[in-house]
């Protein structure tokens, strides 16, 4: 079986998932994989800090997200983009799975929009940590989701 994605170092930041072949349309690509914790462990465990930096968290809902650092796969490494190709979409309620948007050429990088939220005010310091490095032709300039990047400045 010819893999589909691999994972390499990217031009967007630090490391990347690439399509290995031509991707349909709408194909689930890879779970975005992890250990389930509420907000509350993920605050005890990182912090709750928005300037600790880098994570692998993803937010399932207002109780759960995933955190990658922690069995997580490859699907931790795909970067944001403002022009994504690919969209993560949850099952279950406790699962992702990643599925590419359009038709994704071999060694294109495999992107998606995080729209990370954050409530209260935001430090300088952890906006710039969010700014986007996707280079699309039309780049909002941050990985935050844009009504919390309009609100929060």
């Amino acid at each position: 079986m010819t893999r589909r994605i691999v994972q390499r170092r990217s031009p967007i930041h630090g490391n990347g998932v690439f399509a290995a072949c031509d991707l349909q349309a709408g194909i689930t690509l890879i779970e975005y994989r992890g250990k389930r914790l509420t907000h509350a462990q993920a605050n005890r465990v990182y912090g709750g800090d928005a300037d600790s930096g880098h994570t692998f968290l993803f937010t399932l809902n207002d109780k759960y997200l995933i955190d990658a650092n922690e069995g997580g796969n490859a699907a931790r490494w795909i970067n944001h983009s403002c022009a994504p190709n690919c969209e993560p979409i949850e099952h279950d309620g406790l699962r992702v799975f990643i599925h590419a948007r359009r038709t994704i050429l071999a060694g294109e990088e495999l992107t998606y929009d995080y729209r990370l939220v954050f409530h209260g005010r935001l430090s300088k310091r952890a906006r710039d940590g969010m700014a986007c490095r996707c280079g699309a032709r039309r780049c909002r300039g941050t990985m935050l989701d844009i009504r919390t990047a309009r609100t929060r400045r």
